[in-house]
Formats: structure tokens, sequence, C-alpha cells
């Protein structure tokens, strides 16, 4: 239930149209739905405006299946993040209808009654190389289930400064800046000197030995120069876009 829903119903509470004890039949389960080994937090939507995600790493495809049924039950966006395809079946027995992405393993279904949010204008997702595609189409995945536009701008690493000065000015149009990169890191320095907007950094751990796994490219980030550039952990291309959305948000 969004605050879209929940104003209605209370509307038609105070229109004789919904009884009270309807009404409270409705809310008695809008704050957790309790599963026995998940406890599902459905108030999420009305604090944050998007509904709990699943991680899908480390649960049985039974848990997912049955935490996913419970979100989507009440009409909410399903977001399933890191979701082996092995684990896929399950899921789509219990909520059909939605979209798996192979690269970034993620399933995603966004009904057609939930409400759009306003948002400022659209996110530009810009990514470095190639490799680096499974976290920015996470970060893609999760601002399309949450409402919001997206551009994507893909393999403008700074080994080719001239590919990115190419798309300077659609990137400079966004109102949030996804930067996603490996090896050193330099993109979203890059990037945020050329825009005036939110840049949300996001480290892979594309690289050879000294890259340590993205811990290089997190390093380089977080040490910007660029003032305007805030970072999120390794490969977290869901915090990413959960974060851009929030900023894009109206």
């Amino acid at each position: 239930m969004d605050e879209r829903e929940l104003e209605k119903m209370l509307e038609a509470v105070r229109a004789g149209k919904v009884t009270p004890k309807t009404a409270l039949a409705r809310l008695r389960d809008l704050p957790f739905a309790d599963l026995g080994f998940a406890v599902v937090d459905h108030h999420r939507q009305l604090r944050h405006g998007f509904p709990e995600v699943i991680y899908g790493e480390g649960k049985t495809a039974e848990q997912i299946a049955s935490i996913a049924a419970s979100i989507a039950a009440r009409g909410a966006p399903l977001l399933v993040t890191r979701l082996a395809p092995e684990k896929l079946p399950a899921l789509e027995q219990a909520v059909p209808g939605g979209a798996y992405h192979t690269l970034s393993r993620a399933y995603a279904l966004r009904p057609k009654r939930a409400a759009r949010p306003k948002v400022r204008g659209y996110v530009a997702v810009v990514c470095a190389g190639t490799s680096d595609l499974p976290v920015a189409e996470e970060a893609a995945v999760t601002l399309a289930v949450a409402g919001h536009p997206t551009r994507a701008i893909h393999d403008v690493g700074v080994a080719g400064i001239h590919r990115l000065l190419k798309r300077r000015e659609e990137i400079a149009g966004a109102s949030v800046v996804i930067a996603v990169a490996g090896m050193e890191g330099a993109l979203p320095t890059a990037v945020a000197g050329m825009v005036g907007v939110p840049v949300v950094a996001v480290p892979t751990s594309v690289g050879y030995g000294a890259a340590m796994g993205g811990i290089a490219a997190l390093l380089g980030m977080l040490t910007s120069c660029a003032p305007n550039v805030a970072v999120v952990n390794i490969d977290n291309g869901f915090g990413a876009g959960y974060y851009a959305a929030m900023i894009n948000r109206k």
C-alpha cells in the first residue's frame, strides 16, 4: 500500500463507503508480515516510497518465492537482486509476469497500477567499460522499478576520454548521474567535473591484481577531488539506483 492508496481508503472511511472494521482489517498487516523465516517490511513503501527489495544470495528458491509473493500480493513493485538462474523458476511460478535481467541477475516487476513518483528529470547511468555492465544494469533496473526514467551511456571510460566528452550534453542534462567504473575508478571524478548535479560513484570489482577486487576504485572514488561525488559499496548497483531515485524524486 502506497500513500495514494492509503489516502483513498481513509477518504472512503470518512465518506462512509468503507467501515472502520474493514479498514482496520486491511491495515492490520501493513507494518510487516511474519512468514516465520522472514519478516517482510510492508511499511517501507510508505516510509521510503519504495518497497522492500529481496537480496537473492543466501536465500533458497522457496524463501525468495514466498517473500516475493507477499510483496506482490499488495500490488507493490517487486525487485529481486542477485538471483541465481536456477532459483528463477520457483519465483516465476509464485509471481509471474516479471522480467529477468541476465547480466545483473535481477528479477523486476512493476504493476501497471503502481503509482509513479514525481521526478526532477532523468538519471544518467554512465558506465566505464563493458565489463562494468552487470553493475550498471542493476542500477538501471532498480530505477526502472522505482518509476524513474534513465539514460544508458555505456563504454565511455577515461582511457578514451573523447567518448565521454561526446556524450557530455546528455550527461549534463540529467538530474542525477550514476558513474560505474572498475580499475582505478577515475570515471566519476571526470564526470563530476563536467556537471553541476550529484554524482553517485559505483566502484566495481573489475581489474587486474592491484585493483584488489574493487578496493583501488573504491579508494580512488572516496578521495575524489570533485565535491559532488558520493560513493556506494563495491558492485552495489542496487544501492546506487536506490539512492539516485531518492535524489531524483520531487
